[in-house]
């Protein structure tokens, strides 16, 4: 890694690479390889958000390795799907990092980086769909966006989604986060023109497959402008919106 780096600056120094053409080659330069884990860390040059972990399936050791590494380079930090016993032993080693339990999200902003040119709201149907919105709201701060909360107005009282019209016209993007019977993105994009992404979440009774009616609810929404993500995909749904708002 060094090496390369190394012959790019000096090229750039005599004046056989101009500064322009040793960014573009610098963002496929090579990831750091921890053997265990391969951390690329000009993942932000290319895509313009940092690379996010996902915590399901990682031990505490191999988070906190990694978690060094992103924090040495100045980078954001966010560790999605860990619990509270993980995050003590992250926050042991690494006391700068803070956690949103709800979400299952461990963050570190160490850098502003580039805002977002408007509003992001996430919206959920009920209180047992906030988790997933967490998790969306944490991702969304955290690449850099002014995000606002509209909680449990779904369709089984419709008129507190109205109570909320007003915020709701404000955005620049909508999420919306439901369980059930998942209609709630259908009635969003049926009364504002901002693009809607939609998260379908595992809460619901039997028949609802533990979030795939919400699903296919969802992909087969009859309004227009209504993107869907997986089942619980918080932090998906927030990286588009996310990208969307910094267009």
């Amino acid at each position: 890694m060094k090496s390369q780096l190394e012959d790019i600056l000096n090229q750039v120094h005599k004046g056989k690479l101009s500064p322009k053409e040793a960014l573009k080659r610098l963002r496929d330069y090579p990831y750091q390889d921890l053997v265990f884990a391969k951390i690329d860390h000009h993942r932000e040059l290319r895509r313009g958000f940092p690379e996010i972990i996902f915590g399901l399936g990682k031990t505490a050791d191999q988070i906190i390795k990694i978690s060094r590494e992103i924090l040495k380079k100045g980078n954001n930090l966010l560790i999605t799907k860990v619990d509270s016993s993980v995050y003590k032993k992250v926050k042991a080693k690494l006391p700068k990092v803070q956690y949103n339990s709800q979400a299952k999200a461990i963050f570190c902003k160490q850098k502003k980086g580039v805002a977002g040119k408007g509003k992001i709201i996430v919206i959920t149907a009920g209180t047992s769909d906030i988790p997933v919105a967490e998790e969306a709201v944490v991702t969304c701060e955290v690449f850099g966006n002014d995000v606002d909360r509209v909680y449990d107005v779904g369709v089984a009282g419709l008129h507190r989604l109205f109570g909320e019209y007003d915020k709701i016209t404000e955005a620049r993007v909508i999420i919306t986060v439901a369980g059930m019977e998942g209609a709630l993105p259908s009635v969003i994009a049926g009364i504002t023109d901002k693009p809607i992404i939609a998260v379908p979440t595992s809460v619901g009774y039997g028949a609802s497959m533990k979030g795939l009616a919400a699903l296919l609810a969802m992909l087969n929404s009859c309004s227009g402008g209504v993107a869907v993500v997986n089942i619980d995909n918080g932090f998906g749904a927030a990286y588009l919106a996310s990208l969307i708002n910094h267009l």
